[in-house]
């Protein structure tokens, strides 16, 4: 299931989730301004240092945990964030700004755009350090701001778990928009995260999504205003 639209009306204009869509994008434009590849810049060898240095490796903030290692690694604990505006492909950061822009500004709408800032970047960091705690020893490095959007859809279900999602249902050659609740779709988008993390062996940070998922979730009703801890339509 592809989501198209919710029909969840906000009160304001999300203009940060906007900022933030923006930022992405404009992350990924000088990508591939560096790499000369506007489908999968990344995989361009003029970027590898890039990755390695703002990309989550678990293996580097593993290494955390050693008290012998003397100085803080300021920068591995930076990539927190830096990584949530790297992307490996273009398909990659359009599926991900997709589901930002559908779900991130009602759950902006209910939060307002100072701790839907924190809450974000909160999300985005849990979900990257879930990944290191099932992976300490990768050094592979984790990109992509999905983490942080699985914070958010785990929000939305939360606060909106009646609201309706038009989806796209492509199953071989059946094809057809549907309007499903809130609580089904992203509800099987999270029994599917549990699913895939069971198989592994992807390259996908399955586990960064299902940690993103579950502290979204739960710091919803912390976050909301008052006026939006309630379950809409």
């Amino acid at each position: 299931m592809i989501p198209l639209k919710d029909e969840n009306p906000t009160r304001r204009v999300a203009w940060l989730t906007l900022a933030l869509i923006a930022g992405n994008f404009c992350v990924y434009a000088w990508e591939v301004r560096q790499s000369s590849h506007l489908l999968v810049p990344l995989a361009s060898p003029a970027l590898r240092a890039v990755v390695q240095g703002f990309g989550v490796v678990p293996a580097r903030l593993a290494a955390l945990q050693d008290p012998a290692r003397g100085a803080l690694d300021i920068g591995a604990l930076l990539t927190l964030v830096t990584s949530t505006f790297l992307h490996g492909s273009l398909l990659h950061l359009l599926g991900n700004m997709l589901y930002l822009w559908i779900f991130g500004n009602n759950v902006e709408d209910a939060m307002g755009p100072a701790r839907f800032l924190v809450f974000y970047f909160l999300c985005g960091s849990v979900a990257a350090l879930s990944q290191v705690v099932a992976d300490p020893a990768s050094a592979l490095p984790m990109v992509g701001a999905s983490g942080a959007i699985a914070g958010v859809l785990g929000a939305y279900l939360v606060l909106f778990p009646r609201a309706n999602i038009l989806v796209l249902v492509w199953l071989f050659i059946f094809v057809r928009v549907v309007r499903v609740p809130a609580l089904l779709m992203l509800g099987l988008w999270f029994v599917y995260q549990l699913a895939a993390a069971g198989r592994g062996g992807s390259g996908i940070a399955w586990y960064a999504h299902i940690g993103g998922f579950l502290v979204g979730a739960l710091l919803a009703p912390v976050l909301a205003r008052p006026a939006r801890r309630r379950w809409r339509r």
